[in-house]
């Protein structure tokens, strides 16, 4: 298949893009640096697709089997896309967010006919208004959208609520010996999900006439609690976490950044029904439990200095909700 990623070499899409070029797939892959080191035998493409016309001009003369926008984040993302690949693919992949489903739902457990709904993060209502988008080109002129919601998926992010992502500031605190700080009581179940396993699952779907004109999540069928999420983040970074417990509602009341990630995702349980994904491809099955994955994620972290951002304001932001607490 002939294949084009805008972007391609992120948290998730760089472990995608390894897979397609493993599988022996044309990838070609379309950024503003026209280069990715990681990723021998992708053909490049330098450039903007925010810059439509140039964008237009870079992509005419190519039909693609698949295209994948990695960066679309609003429904006018949406449109713009609809207009630039109308007729020029035979599927694209939106990559959507399972934060936009209601959460809690209607039962325990999500599933891709749980309602979308998010009061609390405007990240997920544009991607549900992007997805409206699509699924009405889809079912007006035959848009070939196929909707990929992933949740919470890492492989070069730590996944931690407050002091994580790309940020080393809180492993760095356990490390210390000093304390972090977990939403609640932390016992909320948490799905994450490698993004080498979520690379399986996607890759399924690409060039797969069955996925065109429907949605599906894809993430790990391990779970685990808050505390344990930290509690085993500390034991891959050999030490062990010491945890207070601070509710969502005094978190997001102190820095209102925290609103949408926390009362707008990670301050309920999350756990999923893949079911969906794994009867159109077979072989997905979530192999990397969450200790292998974030031993792997802190190795990658700590091979350069670099990497190890600790963020001064974010530190105090953990101490002052720590003696908020009175410890």
């Amino acid at each position: 298949m002939k294949i084009l990623f805008i972007g391609g070499t992120g948290n998730i899409s760089l472990s995608v893009s390894k897979r397609l070029l493993e599988k022996g797939e044309e990838l070609w892959l379309l950024n503003r640096s026209g280069a990715c080191s990681e990723l021998p035998g992708a053909k490049f493409i330098q450039g903007d697709i925010a810059s439509l016309g140039s964008a237009e001009q870079t992509l005419a003369k190519h039909h693609w089997d698949v295209v994948v926008n990695w960066v679309v984040f609003t429904p006018e993302e949406a449109q713009r896309d609809i207009e630039l690949f109308r007729g020029r693919t035979a599927q694209y992949s939106f990559i959507s967010s399972a934060s936009c489903y209601q959460n809690p739902g209607p039962t325990a457990i999500i599933t891709e006919n749980t309602p979308l709904e998010n009061r609390h993060w405007d990240y997920s209502r544009n991607k549900m208004a992007a997805e409206h988008i699509f699924n009405a080109a889809f079912k007006s002129e035959g848009f070939p959208i196929t909707v990929v919601r992933p949740s919470h998926t890492y492989s070069r992010v730590i996944p931690l609520t407050i002091g994580g992502w790309d940020e080393y500031t809180a492993v760095a605190r356990m490390k210390a010996g000093k304390p972090v700080v977990v939403q609640g009581d932390g016992h909320s179940l948490w799905t994450l999900t490698h993004a080498e396993d979520f690379a399986v699952g996607f890759c399924g779907l690409l060039g797969n006439k069955k996925a065109i004109g429907e949605d599906f999540h894809i993430t790990s069928d391990f779970f685990l609690s808050w505390n344990e999420i930290y509690q085993q983040t500390a034991r891959a970074a050999g030490c062990e976490a010491e945890i207070v417990h601070v509710t969502s509602d005094k978190i997001c009341a102190l820095n209102t950044e925290y609103t949408g990630t926390l009362l707008g995702d990670k301050s309920v349980s999350a756990i999923f029904d893949n079911t969906k994904i794994k009867s159109l491809v077979p072989e997905f099955k979530a192999k990397i439990n969450y200790a292998e994955g974030i031993a792997r994620t802190l190795e990658w972290f700590e091979a350069d200095p670099r990497r190890q951002v600790i963020s001064p304001e974010t530190d105090a932001f953990i101490d002052r909700l720590i003696l908020l607490e009175g410890r």
